[in-house]
């Protein structure tokens, strides 16, 4: 399949399970296609972008390790992309890299996300703290950078001033997670 192929493709891809489940299998089935796929996702001001960053989601969530060989390209541009749906799914497949790369579970994600990958995830869920975004972003970020923090601890100290800062103007699904992160961190704190 072309990029032109798959481009046409992804214009059938809607917000429903099933679309995204469909076209993340035929990602997962052809890897070749995970090259044009994150090109149709980078080409940030269309519309059609927003639908390749689902189906990646989708694809990471089946099997993440299909990203390994394009971490470069995928970190690299991440703080490019501005559409609300595509940043929500870009930041969920951040979240799902982070989660691997600190689970207590062995996993080829840790042999593979390299410090410079980890350094261009926190500056975006950085960005995606501090920017306008939705709640979701956002909340997938702090997670993010809650794990990072346990690596680098200049991470904490900044998301927690961020978050105290925020707190009182955001939703309720922020202050909740908001919340649990801070609880986490201060627990951290006393457990040193």
């Amino acid at each position: 399949m072309t990029k032109a192929e798959l481009y046409k493709e992804l214009s059938y891809v809607n917000h429903s399970r099933e679309k995204r489940l469909k076209y993340a299998n035929l990602v997962i089935d052809n890897p070749e296609l995970v090259v044009p796929l994150l090109e149709i996702l980078f080409d940030v001001d269309d519309k059609i972008s927003c639908r390749a960053a689902w189906v990646l989601e989708f694809m990471c969530s089946e099997k993440l390790e299909e990203i390994i060989p394009h971490l470069n390209t995928f970190t690299k541009n991440i703080h490019k992309v501005h559409l609300d749906s595509a940043v929500r799914p870009v930041a969920k497949v951040c979240e799902y890299l982070i989660y691997a790369n600190y689970s207590k579970t062995d996993n080829i994600i840790k042999s593979h996300l390299s410090a410079k990958h980890k350094e261009k995830i926190t500056e975006a869920c950085f960005d995606w703290m501090i920017s306008d975004q939705k709640v979701a972003p956002k909340a997938y970020a702090m997670t993010s950078l809650y794990l990072l923090g346990l690596e680098y601890d200049w991470i904490h100290p900044e998301l927690v001033l961020i978050l105290e800062r925020d707190f009182k103007m955001q939703s309720a699904a922020f202050k909740a997670r908001a919340r649990q992160i801070l609880k986490k961190i201060e627990k951290g704190k006393k457990a040193k």
